[in-house]
């Protein structure tokens, strides 16, 4: 496994692009555009040159590793390699457009794997050529930073694949989790209904923003608190999961949180944008209510 194509340029899949060079794989990276793509590799020199003013890698290392990320145009593209890992936006058709895509230009023994945080990977593995040898590995953001991969097989992942993946993923440095194909998976499930029931007490007038997060961060001893949290991973993405938890299960305890919609109607996304539960354009964030 030589080869690795990562599509989707952005943060998650810029991460994912990222350790895999460092860990000496060829990375073929693309998105809707070479340019989108070229932007995340220049993304990812800008991480990599972070890491060399601190000292934890030297500068030939970093070189190496750039020399190794190859912004492609097209899916076509990732012919040559023998793990592509999907790490789009969090929706379904499209995640399925890419897979009958790509599917049809890999060869016959290369793994298709979804980033996916929380859509059944039984379900999407219908738009790839093999079901066996397709499967979810989700990795969690920062990637550089966050230690962490879970894997997930459907129902027709095989055991071949699986130990494939698992593989490439401590060549990484990464910890590896095995999840069933359930909705949300381990951590997703665990922490969407946080978060969500978070936005709840802020709409019901439970306490402030700070005071909530506080009072999560120090009671629970968590490193930040739930909203702040959200801010990070994104309030549309909390969304997309949460309802996918709502509708894969039926259980109303996964009811997406009034507040939590309206933040994403307004377009309110959280640190990505500028502004979420808290205005994040300033030296500091400040709480938005």
């Amino acid at each position: 496994m030589n080869t690795v194509g990562v599509i989707g340029a952005g943060q998650m899949g810029a991460g994912i692009a990222q350790v895999a060079a460092q860990a000496g794989y060829r990375v073929l990276l693309s998105d809707v555009s070479r340019e989108r793509a070229e932007a995340g590799k220049a993304g990812i020199a800008k991480q990599l040159a972070r890491q060399v003013d601190k000292e934890k890698i030297t500068a030939d290392a970093r070189d190496t590793a750039l020399a190794l990320i190859e912004p492609v145009d097209a899916l076509s593209a990732m012919a040559p390699a023998s793990l592509v890992i999907e790490a789009a936006t969090e929706r379904e058709p499209l995640k399925r457009q890419i897979f009958t895509e790509v599917g049809a230009v890999l060869a016959s023994d290369a793994v298709l794997a979804s980033n996916t945080s929380s859509i059944p990977i039984t379900r999407l593995a219908q738009a790839s050529p093999d079901p066996a040898r397709f499967m979810g590995v989700h990795f969690f953001n920062p990637v550089p930073v966050m230690g962490l991969i879970e894997l997930i097989r459907g129902l027709a992942t095989s055991d071949e694949t699986v130990a494939r993946v698992e593989a490439f993923g401590r060549t990484l440095g990464k910890e590896i989790v095995h999840a069933n194909d359930a909705p949300g998976f381990i951590v997703n499930r665990v922490l969407m209904p946080m978060l969500n029931e978070a936005c709840f007490a802020l709409g019901e007038g439970v306490a402030s923003v700070r005071d909530i997060d506080t009072a999560c961060r120090l009671g629970l001893n968590h490193p930040m608190g739930p909203l702040t949290l959200a801010d990070f991973i994104g309030l549309d993405t909390c969304l997309d999961i949460t309802r996918v938890l709502f509708e894969g299960t039926g259980d109303p305890k996964f009811r997406p949180a009034p507040l939590l919609v309206k933040y994403v109607e307004a377009g309110w996304y959280g640190k990505k944008v500028g502004r979420g539960f808290y205005d994040w354009t300033g030296p500091e964030p400040v709480p938005t209510r």
